[in-house]
């Protein structure tokens, strides 16, 4: 069952409270999991019971999505905020320099912790920033229509089209390569995540600027795309090999751009390769 964890963090006007939720399964060496915007930490559902046959896995939602709440008041939602406070969290959980996998924003922050010598191996999957002007103009567009989409339509409608494969294409397709492989429960869960978070706007404002430019030559780092990425093309990939010339660059065949639902095996195969 997910937990409520609260820490005490810096800000601004002083010291306060942060809040996350987290699901923590399995034992052995640390595995800290991230997703992407407007997403919770059930995206990582497909690959848990896999990884946590022989990992403490600790999949988190981020402060201001899923059920966790919005950062404390003088935070900001970029990198230079977000990654003390992963920080502060890790160290709340009693983990030292976990591992750590992330997805979209969730991989750019993992190379951050990486960055930052706050964990043991990154492995990041389809993550921010890699991209052209135009290719993030491309995802923002897509990422601000589906949570537009999600806002819109009534919960009942919602429910009503999860029923259905098609419905369930309609509202997710954009992000899983095969998105029938998700439950209907699923889909309007992460569509009331999307709707409901209070983080998106000022972490999509946050990452408007600046690429990840940023070599991480002392830790394992792992950087895997899917083929089938409608958000972030594939080539993307390329550029983050350039920037992080160590990192073990991996195809994801048939994988959209939250790859765990389309192919959970693979994708735990490669987090746990990274990690050693």
């Amino acid at each position: 069952m997910p937990a409520t964890i609260s820490f005490p963090v810096a800000t601004p006007g002083g010291p306060r409270t942060a809040r996350v939720v987290h699901e923590r399964r399995g034992a052995g060496r640390p595995l800290v999991l991230l997703h992407g915007i407007g997403h919770h930490w059930q995206a990582w559902q497909p690959v848990l019971d896999i990884l946590a046959v022989d990992r403490d896995v600790i999949a988190v939602d981020l402060p201001g999505f899923g059920a966790s709440e919005r950062l404390p008041d003088g935070i900001p939602y970029d990198v230079d905020g977000v990654i003390p406070v992963l920080g502060a969290l890790f160290e709340a959980l009693g983990v030292e320099r976990p591992d750590v996998a992330g997805n979209s924003l969730g991989g750019l922050l993992a190379l951050e912790l990486g960055r930052a010598g706050l964990v043991r191996s990154v492995t990041a999957l389809a993550p921010a920033r890699f991209w052209t002007e135009a290719e993030r103009r491309y995802a923002f567009g897509v990422l601000s229509a589906m949570r537009a989409g999600a806002r819109a339509l009534p919960p009942p409608v919602v429910a009503w089209l999860a029923r259905g494969a098609a419905g369930r294409a309609a509202l997710t397709g954009t992000i899983y390569a095969r998105p029938g492989r998700r439950s209907p429960a699923a889909v309007v869960a992460e569509t009331r995540a999307l709707r409901e978070a209070p983080g998106f706007r000022a972490t999509l404002a946050a990452g408007s600027t600046g690429l990840f430019m940023h070599d991480i030559p002392d830790i394992p780092v792992t950087i895997a795309w899917g083929t089938r990425d409608r958000v972030l093309p594939r080539r993307q990939g390329v550029r983050a090999k350039r920037v992080v010339p160590g990192a073990r660059l991996v195809r994801l065949p048939g994988c959209g751009h939250v790859p765990m639902n389309d192919d959970p095996a693979l994708v735990a195969r490669v987090i746990l390769d990274g990690s050693g």
